[in-house]
């Protein structure tokens, strides 16, 4: 199966924009600031700026048309100003305390409770942000401790890619359990093929990718040690054990692991929808793309929801905020949804746009299927899931390197609850 590209647009490859996760202490060391900072600059009333990540040429083009139609509707000029992605939660930590935050800001979804526990964003409901049509998964998924800060235009989930030619030529199915995943992997696995790629490496694309395993089995982010937990664990280094996973798996980043997939170097991989574009550009490639396998068959593929949040900031000027509210009513709408879910190969959070865009992409239908029950990273854990996620990060190098699941994964829950 191969995807057709929206728009007549022509592919190009993708910068993967990983997430560096900002430990708990630099936040603290800003967070006082942050209620504070009002609004210390003066500001053109015609001009708002979106702050985000959108640095790779594609984003930056499909944001900047989409500012430039809300501008148009809304009587105002929206600009956009995009730096890398581990570098939003620390500028607008810094332009906070400067007194000089943007208008919107666009966090990633595990980023933006840190910048909401400082008290430094707006109740996007008091503001006038519809939700109307918008799940109420997703609708958790922008808040924190109750409150909706954050309104997704897309979401994303991980599911399993497959090479269709190699899997018929074996004559083999697509696995839906972790047991079938293990043996067609294993299966799959000649000369420099291995069966499956999935990043372990030690960063949030790691912790990324585990969630699934993790979740599918019972297992919970708040207690690492359990007996599900270090299963899920226990499943990875099984796939290393039978040769079915490279050991470079733990230095992989998901733009790796696609590198991988592309180059024949592995039969199936776990990823994410921001692939595709990339995938289209081999032409003799026709994969397919499924759920991720779970423990037991009729047990649910619970992933990740992952994507960006419109937030607005604290400036201490309710009419600006009140605009700023409207553009993102704008930038959620349900045709620039489709417009840009279209673009990003992401998927809608509004319901209206996501059957919409299903049916103009069929073929990934599976990742709407499989965001219907993902969730959050931080639904539970909040901002302190920064301290898991680094806990997770050095579990993976310590258990996929010969120590024990059990003794990594202790290690690491004794690592949250001290803090460090």
């Amino acid at each position: 199966m191969t995807a057709h590209l929206p728009n007549g647009a022509r592919p190009r490859r993708r910068r993967v924009r990983r997430r560096v996760l900002v430990p708990l202490a630099v936040a603290a060391t800003l967070a006082g600031t942050v209620a504070l900072a009002g609004c210390g600059q003066s500001r053109d009333p015609e001009v708002y700026t979106v702050l985000n990540s959108s640095t790779d040429d594609s984003y930056h083009g499909w944001d900047a048309a989409t500012l430039e139609r809300c501008s148009k509707r809304l009587g105002v000029t929206v600009r956009q100003q995009s730096v890398p992605a581990d570098q939003v939660m620390t500028k607008s930590l810094r332009m906070a305390s400067s007194k000089s935050l943007p208008d919107i800001i666009q966090f990633d979804g595990s980023e933006m409770p840190t910048f909401a526990e400082t008290g430094g964003l707006m109740d996007l409901r008091k503001l006038g942000v519809d939700t109307t049509d918008v799940p109420q998964g997703i609708i958790d998924y922008g808040s924190y401790k109750g409150t909706y800060y954050g309104a997704a235009r897309t979401v994303n989930t991980l599911a399993l890619f497959y090479d269709k030619d190699v899997l018929d030529k074996a004559g083999l199915e697509v696995p839906t359990t972790w047991d079938e995943m293990r043996d067609t992997a294993k299966r799959l696995t000649r000369g420099h093929r291995y069966g499956i790629a999935l990043s372990a490496g030690g960063a949030e694309d790691g912790v990324y990718q585990f969630t699934p395993f993790m979740w599918s089995n019972g297992g919970d982010e708040t207690d690492l040690d359990s007996p599900q937990v270090v299963q899920a664990l226990d499943y990875w280094k099984s796939l290393l054990s039978d040769g079915s996973l490279s050991k470079s798996t733990i230095n992989w980043t998901q733009a790796d692991v696609n590198d991988q997939f592309m180059a024949g170097n592995a039969a199936m991989m776990i990823n994410g929808p921001w692939q595709v574009e990339t995938l289209n550009t081999k032409k003799s490639l026709h994969w397919g793309i499924a759920r991720i396998p779970v423990p037991k068959s009729g047990d649910d593929s619970v992933g990740p929801l992952g994507g960006g949040e419109l937030t607005i900031p604290d400036i201490g000027d309710t009419t600006r905020e009140k605009t700023s509210a409207k553009i993102v009513n704008c930038m959620t709408s349900e045709q620039e949804e489709v417009t840009y879910a279209l673009n990003s190969w992401m998927i809608p959070a509004n319901q209206k746009a996501a059957a919409t865009w299903r049916a103009k992409v069929p073929s990934l239908s599976s990742l709407a299927d499989q965001v219907a029950v993902a969730r959050s990273r931080t639904a539970k854990a909040g901002s302190g899931w920064t301290s898991i996620s680094l806990a997770l990060q050095s579990a993976f190098q310590s258990a996929l390197t010969g120590d024990s699941s059990a003794s990594a994964l202790k290690h690491a829950q004794a690592r949250v609850e001290s803090g460090k």
